[in-house]
């Protein structure tokens, strides 16, 4: 056993190649969304002025994550199935002041994102530690968000939608944010989509409505004249749909035009959607499983296969981001890729296996993402002389000219600084 947890502690992830490519990494990003520009930014430049120059950027993104995270544990363990909002006999309704606490976890939330890279350039500290530990934090938020506010509207059956029709709102949101990453992949360029800063004013607001008037101010439905009516909770699956896929067009376009103008990478055809493979072999896995289910998985057990889905495609996004920061061969097989398939296809074979197999995927992949998390951060640290959630340095200064560290030859401490990027710079 300690054998075992040895080898778990001293695990590697990054090749020698990924942890090299990160010392040449140059961030950019363009933000177009003029809510951003104009509200959020100079807020977070005001707000950033109030911190400690001694609290550490990557510490103020993980927290932000955990106040993300806070909001699916309460909306859990009182809404496991989504029924709590759904109005029918016999379920017990979401406290009025677990509303209002995911309204101000997901605003605090938000805001933590986008002061992080304002503290790490005002303290200075620049590189690519930072953006890689926020956005690996951002593609497992892809999940938290649309899985908690599925919990305002339930699965009711007049007022909102099906768990099914949420889990495809779900596969778009995890779709849309790793193909932002594909988009950098082959571009060089993060163009953040408009979508991020609406749907967290949105999730706030409708959290603050929730508490304020109760989850019944949204059962009712929209007149549409000779069309009939449109429940409210159809809205909403509209609405995330659409936010999602909004910049699918623009994605396509940036990658056009960084080959006709030779600014991106220029790679062949399957080289630039090698990428693609490890998502749309999940993608397919996990969609069918649900469809097809000999115990109808969805309706008997959402919540857990949002988390699995939500998961796994939170590690695919991850690894994308690392080739594509380290400027190295994207992986196009996922090495869990036969667990999964297995599990589905035992779970057809023997239906009563089903929700054991489902758990049981749930627990193996979160412990290995996080295991992968974990690992990928703390060989970074290791890298660029840092400690991750100080402001310190792993080596003092002296010792590491004496020293150098894995993959700087040199023992340059130019290459110790790390940079935390928000989504908004």
């Amino acid at each position: 056993m300690e054998k075992l947890v040895k080898r778990l502690r001293e695990h590697k992830y990054l090749t020698q190649a990924q942890i090299n490519g990160f010392d040449n990494y140059k961030y950019s990003a363009i933000d177009t969304s003029p809510l951003s520009q104009y509200v959020m930014h100079p807020f977070w430049d005001w707000l950033v002025k109030f911190f400690p120059r001694w609290f550490a950027p990557n510490l103020m993104t993980f927290l932000g994550f955990l106040f993300s995270a806070m909001n699916l544990v309460l909306l859990s363990y009182y809404d496991w199935n989504f029924e709590a909002s759904s109005g029918e006999e016999g379920t017990t309704p979401i406290p009025s002041w677990v509303w209002f606490c995911t309204g101000i976890n997901i605003f605090v939330a938000y805001t933590l994102d986008g002061i992080d890279g304002k503290q790490a350039r005002r303290i200075g500290l620049s590189g690519p530690l930072g953006e890689l530990f926020d956005h690996g934090l951002d593609s497992y938020t892809a999940m938290l968000i649309p899985t908690c506010l599925y919990s305002i509207f339930g699965r009711s059956r007049v007022y909102s939608v099906r768990p099914m029709r949420m889990y495809y709102v779900c596969l778009t949101v995890y779709f849309n944010f790793f193909v932002s990453h594909w988009e950098k992949y082959n571009t060089g360029i993060l163009y953040l989509p408009w979508g991020y800063d609406l749907s967290m004013w949105g999730s706030t607001a409708m959290y603050l409505v929730t508490w304020w008037m109760g989850f019944e101010r949204w059962k009712f439905e929209l007149p549409l004249g000779s069309y009939g009516t449109l429940p409210l909770g159809n809205v909403m699956e509209a609405v995330l749909h659409v936010s999602a896929m909004a910049n699918l067009p623009l994605v396509i376009l940036n990658v056009y035009n960084s080959y006709v103008n030779r600014t991106g990478r220029l790679l062949s055809f399957w080289e630039a959607v090698r990428p693609m493979w490890p998502f749309l072999t999940y993608f397919v896995i996990l969609l069918a499983w649900p469809f097809i289910s000999p115990n109808d998985i969805m309706e008997t057990d959402p919540r857990a296969v949002f988390m699995l889905s939500g998961t796994i495609f939170s590690n695919v996004s991850c690894r994308l981001i690392v080739s594509q920061m380290s400027v190295t061969r994207s992986e196009a097989w996922h090495w869990q890729t036969p667990m999964f398939a297995i599990s589905f296809l035992l779970s057809l074979w023997l239906p009563l296996l089903e929700r054991p197999l489902l758990y049981i995927l749930l627990l193996v992949t979160t412990f290995s993402h996080w295991h992968y998390g974990a690992s990928v951060v703390n060989q970074m640290c290791e890298h660029f002389n840092r400690v991750c959630f100080t402001v310190h340095k792993r080596v003092p200064l002296e010792q590491e000219f004496k020293k150098p560290l894995l993959g700087d030859a040199k023992g340059d401490p130019k290459q110790t600084e790390q940079d935390i990027p928000s989504k908004k710079d």
